[in-house]
């Protein structure tokens, strides 16, 4: 089978344009980095119209999530740049809803995240920590930390992660304020570990940001893989980042 090796601000993917029928197992073989590709995912598009792409995503471990904010974008750039859609605008749909998307001929890619919602009105106590929880489609727990680089990310990640609060798991993100409606962002991603970025992640970072600390309605979110621009409007949040073709190959 072919794929496009792609990445999102060093959140990078598997991206098949064939229906992907192997099993989870196989699918966290091919993500391992040692042995396999090496992908924080695997994501699968699906031509609808001239101007609709589907998407499914699949973590390293094999299990398949309801979205993924990087993975949207590199969606956009491999359906336009490859000619699965018609032009540089189009619509992605995913597990949740539809994203529409532009595009630009530098790689710059601006797309519909979603609707960040508190699915849960009080802060929470989880596995020691206090967190805000935050539902962007698929679930977060938002730590605001005052030093972002020394936060013990492998060790506080995976805890919440896995605590029962969170049946289905979920991501982390771990949040320094800045200045000027910017704020400083690691993130433990479930089913992966910490990743280099997250759009979704971003989104909910951003979200509990301006809820708690009355930022604006356009955020920058600094990750270790650069930064993402997070805007909010009536319709949700909006994000704006880089993505790119790494190569193509084949796998059996």
């Amino acid at each position: 089978m072919e794929f496009v090796k792609a990445e999102g601000l060093g959140n990078d993917f598997i991206v098949v344009t064939e229906p992907l029928a192997i099993s989870s197992e196989r699918i966290a073989s091919l993500c391992e980095r040692k042995t396999g590709v090496g992908a924080d995912g695997i994501l699968e598009i699906t031509a609808l119209d001239e101007t609709t792409v589907a998407m499914r995503y699949w973590n390293a471990d094999g299990g398949e999530a309801e979205m993924c904010g990087n993975g949207l974008r590199c969606v956009a750039l491999i359906a336009a740049e490859y000619g699965i859609v018609d032009g540089p605008s189009l619509t992605v749909r995913s597990a949740l809803t539809d994203h529409p998307a532009t595009v630009s001929p530098d790689g710059i890619v601006r797309a519909f995240v979603g609707v960040p919602h508190a699915f849960r009105t009080e802060e929470l106590l989880v596995a020691g920590h206090s967190v805000r929880p935050v539902g962007v489609g698929n679930p977060h727990a938002v730590l605001f930390v005052d030093d972002v680089d020394e936060a013990a990310v492998e060790e506080i990640g995976p805890a919440i992660e896995r605590d029962a609060i969170f049946p289905d798991g979920s991501n982390v993100e771990f949040v320094e304020l800045e200045e000027n409606d910017r704020i400083k962002v690691r993130v433990w991603e479930r089913g992966v570990g910490e990743t280099q970025a997250s759009g979704t992640g971003s989104a909910a970072a951003a979200f509990a940001a301006r809820a708690a600390h009355d930022l604006g309605d356009a955020v920058t979110v600094a990750l270790p893989g650069g930064e993402l621009l997070i805007e909010f409007d009536e319709a949700g949040a909006w994000m704006t980042g880089p993505a790119a073709i790494v190569y193509r190959g084949t796998f059996d």
